[in-house]
This record gives structure tokens, C-alpha cells and sequence, in this order.
């Protein structure tokens, strides 16, 4: 591990100690809430990942649908967030705090200050491990506020309940509970870029270019960052099976990283785009995505394309895709003939 790494881990950990028990949701006891009083709502998830801005999208639906006439502004960190929920209608302003703050500290400041001065109803934290999400909470000025947490002692009975895209809503639902508003026990909404019929029909004719139009499509993404990429030798034993069980059928084609580089050493038909709405809509045309738990990963699950994310860490029930004959394998515990068979399950629904 790198010093930077260990510095940014250190300050991380150092930052959720202190920030930890910073308030508490005012659930209990607090005066019910009136749908119609719910007009500006703050959500806050200071975070730049395109994944973790994706998965915050489940419990964005679940704000609209529970206060449809809501405006809502999100608080996150760098520029990907507007292009993320670039067709959410609900969403008002988009506050991004600067990626280095210490470099951008006059920004930094100008943030927290915007935030202390807007006018909302209601203000959540995504993450109640997020130090800058909580702290934002705390700083806010309004009547109802949602640190991410729940009441000691109190547990929710969801087998699903550790996904990172599931809690929060779970969480502001229970909060909603005990503030006069049923819990109606539906299923939690599945994460979604909101492609345009015209963004998909795009992506189509892309895909029409790199392969044949004839065949269905099969995308593939080698890469991840750090521990989460696979090596170079286990993608092409897994794309040489790939090939055998599909190329007679199916077109196989990657989806290149942003450092335009390729575990299968660029074997396969590919495609490169900076453009996250325009990966998300030639994703949307195939008919299974398969890479590694990444950004990309949710990108292709909030694409509505069938997505098997490949975990060989312990994270796999917090991060795994979900809907859309979706499913998260574990490679720790799986071969590749297993692999295959999950995927001709998902090709034969």
C-alpha cells in the first residue's frame, strides 16, 4: 500500500471516529410530517465515484415518489453527478464540494456556506458512515434531518438490508414510520441512469458499427482498480471460454476503461468512450454485461442490461447488481464452467 493511501485511510478513519456521533435522526417523538410541507429537499452524498453517485439513485426515486411535488439538490463531491441525473425531473441544484479541497479551499468553504443558507424542509445523509454527509446534516438549518442511522437497538428485517443502494432507503423509510408515513413494504427501486429512448437508439447504431448487427450482443469490461482487477492471465482463460460457448451466436465485445487498456490484450471488437451517458446506451443494446465490481459495473446495471459482477472480495451483498435477471458472483468459490451456466440462464430467460 502506497504512503498517499495510507494517509487518506488514516484520515478517513480518523474523520468517521470523530464525526460518528454527530446527531441522530429526529424520528422519534418528532412532530408528523405533512407530504404537501416537503418542497426542497437536500440529499447528501459527498462522494465523486460514478458508482457511488449511481447507487444513491434508488433512494432518490424513493424521495420523489414519497414527496412527488419535492424539488431536490444533491450534495456530492466533483463534476459527474449532473451528467448521472441528467434526466431526473426533481432534481433542482447539483452542490459538488471540489475533489482536492485543500487546493480549492476558498471553494471548499464557499460550499458549506451555501448549504448553511439554503432554504429546505428536509435534509439526508446517504452514508452514516460518511463523515462530510453527517457533518452536513448537523450544519444544515431545518426542521427534519436524516444523519443515515437507525435508533440503538433497532434492526430492519430485509435479507437484503447490507447493499449500499438499499439501506438508505430502508433507513428513511423507517424514519418516515415514526413521523406519521406507512411503510408500504415495496420493493426498493433499482438503480437507473434514465436512458432517453434517443440515447439508446444512438447507442444501438454505435454498437451497429463495431459489430454485426445481426447477432445479439455480449459486453465485457477487463478492468477494475487495485485489488478488484483481475489478472491478465484469468481474463484470457475466461474470454477463451467465452468464445467457444458464444462466438457462434452472440457478438463478444469489451468496453474499454478510460485508460484505454485491455486484460485480453484487445482481442475482442471494442469500444472507447469518455461519455458515461453514451457507455451507459451501448450497454443498454447487449444482452449480458460481465466485469469486475467497478463503476462500470453499475453503469451497465443502471443501463437495464443484465449484469453478472465478478467479486472476489467479501463486499459482494453491499455491492452486488440487482434487477434485471442481475446477479453478483462470487470467483472465490466459482469456476468458469459455473460462470457459463449463470450466463446461459440469464441468455435463455
Amino acid at each position: 500500500m502506497s504512503n498517499l493511501k495510507k494517509v487518506n485511510g488514516f484520515r478517513r478513519s480518523l474523520m468517521r471516529n470523530l464525526t460518528k456521533n454527530i446527531g441522530r435522526s429526529n424520528m422519534q417523538n418528532g412532530e408528523p410530517i405533512t407530504k404537501s410541507e416537503i418542497k426542497k429537499i437536500l440529499i447528501a452524498r459527498p462522494n465523486q465515484r460514478l458508482g457511488n453517485l449511481i447507487l444513491i439513485s434508488p433512494l432518490v426515486q424513493e424521495v420523489t415518489k414519497t414527496f412527488p411535488n419535492c424539488k431536490i439538490d444533491l450534495f456530492v463531491k466533483g463534476t459527474l453527478a449532473p451528467i448521472v441525473f441528467e434526466n431526473y425531473e426533481n432534481i433542482d441544484k447539483i452542490i459538488h464540494l471540489p475533489k482536492k479541497p485543500f487546493k480549492e479551499l476558498i471553494k471548499y468553504l464557499k460550499v458549506w456556506t451555501l448549504i448553511r443558507k439554503q432554504n429546505y424542509d428536509a435534509v439526508i445523509n446517504v452514508d452514516q458512515n460518511s463523515s462530510s454527509g453527517r457533518l452536513a446534516v448537523k450544519f444544515s438549518v431545518m426542521k427534519y434531518k436524516f444523519f443515515g442511522d437507525l435508533p440503538e437497538n433497532v434492526q430492519l428485517p430485509y435479507e437484503d438490508y447490507a447493499h449500499i443502494a438499499k439501506y438508505p432507503v430502508y433507513n428513511f423509510r423507517y424514519a418516515l414510520s415514526q413521523l406519521g408515513i406507512e411503510d408500504k413494504k415495496e420493493p426498493v427501486a433499482l438503480i437507473d441512469l434514465k436512458l432517453s429512448q434517443d440515447e439508446i437508439a444512438k447507442g444501438k447504431a454505435i454498437l451497429n458499427g463495431i459489430v454485426d448487427e445481426n447477432k445479439k450482443s455480449i459486453a465485457i469490461f477487463t478492468f477494475a482498480t487495485g485489488e478488484k482487477c483481475y489478472r491478465v492471465e484469468w481474463w484470457e482463460e475466461f474470454y477463451a471460454a467465452l468464445k467457444k460457448e458464444y462466438e457462434a451466436d452472440y457478438n463478444i465485445f469489451e468496453i474499454l476503461p478510460v485508460e484505454n487498456v485491455s486484460q485480453i490484450n484487445f482481442q475482442a471488437p471494442s469500444f472507447y468512450s469518455k461519455d458515461v451517458r453514451e457507455i451507459g446506451s451501448v450497454m443498454a443494446n447487449s444482452v449480458v454485461f460481465i466485469g469486475a465490481d467497478s463503476g462500470i459495473m453499475h453503469l451497465a446495471s443502471a443501463s437495464k442490461v443484465a449484469t453478472v459482477g465478478l467479486f472476489s472480495g467479501a463486499n459482494i451483498k453491499k455491492y452486488e447488481p440487482y434487477g434485471n435477471n442481475s446477479v453478483g458472483v462470487d470467483t472465490n468459490t466459482n469456476s468458469i464452467s459455473d460462470y457459463i451456466q449463470i450466463i446461459n440462464s440469464i441468455l435463455n430467460k
